[in-house]
């Protein structure tokens, strides 16, 4: 299994942004003795909660996730792409790792374990109701006190560009007041959406770093405060400027080991997600917080005082050995038993799966996924259509509010056929994008070219030669989520079972 191209080095020692090239959306880090970690939002997918390791807070790997199915279960049977984990806070404490989310039509969420690989507890509901999001705690170590704040979703709740303060038990069960706005977005002149907010104790203030403006445009701010619940000070830390790095905000802060301070933040990049960025953060004579370059984003910096590091990115190929997936896919819903089949050779082997939507990827829960890379890549796999079901069908997808795919297809005589099918953002159904092609061993390597833009060309091999297939598909994000790669395998509906397809060789190339 390899990884995606690392961050391009520059002479002499520098690094350049983004550091996580792809949708690890509202990113939060925390340091562990000589370990960083950090978290992102998944949304509606399973598993969720990604956990993500470096040494140097350059080169990032992907350990794991810490939420195996998200709840209820019910809920989350069918694609929700723009709901389940909104934005994570990540924090160390009592020899624990924790993690609280928002759901926003559930509440706030947390769970803990004593490593970052788990076990993870189940999660624990710890304030009920709509529009709830960006949960963060804090244990101030000063007076043994815990806290949490966090945002509101007007889609949800009516309510937004505010932070609402809480007092909370330290073991992170209940909450011990009914909450109070201690940062009001409305107060400041040309503030709005204000959210994501970020909890710290520093030099004896209490300090909350969180974004305001939207995702495509807006900055970070600072609050500070002698008291927790206000009245809040605030400056902007962070902003566009003249660069070409539209709303940079929305993550967390970290100091390393040798006392330098960090701030790894994402950029909205259409198709693409929120790619993350690192800067470099001080703290100015007032004792403020500066961030990047006076404020303004850095494309390329001196990397953090630490020991080197190999190159490392997570995960993107797979060989798929016995059957198993790496851990950067993930289900568009609460998996289901079978739906994957494990076996002695190498292979994914996923099941022909029954649906009245087998015309419409985006309504499917069995889409096994991965993030588009944010470089012009060359994504290829190869795949064999075990079934004999008429209409059954397997493929490669660029998954958005848009899709298109290229795969097989089983037609009524028997006989297997490359298509290659798309469906535009508000249609209901795919339509072909390219002529049938006879495929006559059932099996045909797949390629899919996303080039500047998400432009994406579409070709299939079936053992005389690479051909292009279709016009250009442009990808499109999700609502919340960036486009992602997919593989499926589906049959109509009917009864008994409807076959399998094998998937070999999963490979991601920058162009």
């Amino acid at each position: 299994m390899t990884t995606t191209p690392v961050n391009t080095a520059t002479e002499h020692g520098s690094y350049r942004n983004p550091v996580l090239n792809a949708d690890w959306s509202d990113p939060d880090v925390v340091r562990v003795g000589d370990d960083f970690y950090l978290t992102a939002s998944s949304f509606g997918r399973a598993p969720g909660l990604p956990l993500l390791h470096s040494r140097d807070l350059v080169n990032w790997t992907l350990v794991g996730h810490a939420l195996e199915h998200l709840e209820p279960a019910a809920e989350f049977r069918s694609p929700r792409h723009d709901r389940g984990v909104w934005a994570p806070a990540l924090r160390h404490h009592d020899d624990r790792f924790w993690i609280f989310w928002g759901d926003p039509d559930q509440g706030i969420f947390q769970i803990n374990a004593p490593g970052v690989r788990g076990p993870w507890t189940r999660p624990h509901l710890l304030k009920a109701g709509r529009g709830l999001i960006d949960p963060c705690p804090l244990w101030d170590d000063e007076s043994g006190d815990a806290y949490l704040v966090h945002a509101w979703a007007k889609s949800r709740s009516g309510v937004k560009n505010r932070l609402t303060g809480h007092r909370m038990r330290p073991d992170g069960t209940e909450l011990l007041d009914e909450g109070k706005v201690i940062v009001d977005g409305d107060r400041i002149p040309g503030w709005f959406t204000l959210e994501g907010p970020k909890l710290y104790r520093h030099d004896g203030w209490f300090w909350i770093l969180a974004p305001a403006g939207g995702v495509e445009s807006g900055w970070q701010g600072a609050f500070r405060c002698r008291e927790f619940f206000g009245p809040y000070e605030h400056r902007i830390v962070l902003e566009q400027r003249d660069t070409d790095v539209n709303g940079p905000h929305q993550g967390g802060w970290v100091r390393t080991p040798a006392g330098e301070d960090w701030f790894l933040h994402f950029q909205q990049r259409g198709a693409y997600g929120r790619v993350v960025h690192l800067q470099p953060m001080r703290w100015d004579a007032d004792g403020w917080p500066v961030i990047g370059a006076d404020g303004a984003p850095v494309a390329v910096h001196p990397r953090p005082a630490l020991p080197p590091q190999p190159p490392a990115a997570p995960a993107t190929d797979d060989d798929f050995p016995g059957g198993r997936f790496g851990k950067q896919w993930q289900w568009t819903a609460n998996p289901r038993e079978g739906w994957a089949t494990q076996h002695s050779a190498d292979g994914l082997r996923l099941t022909c799966v029954r649906s009245a939507d087998v015309d419409d990827l985006r309504r499917l829960p069995n889409l096994l996924t991965q993030r588009l890379p944010g470089l012009p890549s060359a994504v290829e796999v190869e795949v064999r259509l075990d079934s004999e079901e008429p209409g059954a069908r397997a493929g490669l997808a660029v998954l958005g509010d848009a899709f298109g795919w290229i795969g097989l297809q089983r037609a009524a005589d028997g006989s297997a056929h490359v298509v290659h099918r798309f469906a535009e953002q508000g249609a209901d159904h795919e339509r072909d994008a390219g002529l049938p092609h006879p495929a006559p061993d059932g099996r045909v390597r797949l390629r899919i070219e996303a080039g500047a833009g998400a432009r994406c060309r579409f070709s299939y091999d079936v053992g005389d030669g690479p051909r292009p297939s279709g016009p250009v598909f442009v990808a499109t994000p999700w609502r919340w989520v960036g486009a992602l790669l997919g593989l499926f395998a589906l049959a109509p509906t009917g009864t008994g079972p409807a076959g399998t397809a094998t998937f070999t060789r999963f490979r991601i190339d920058h162009l």
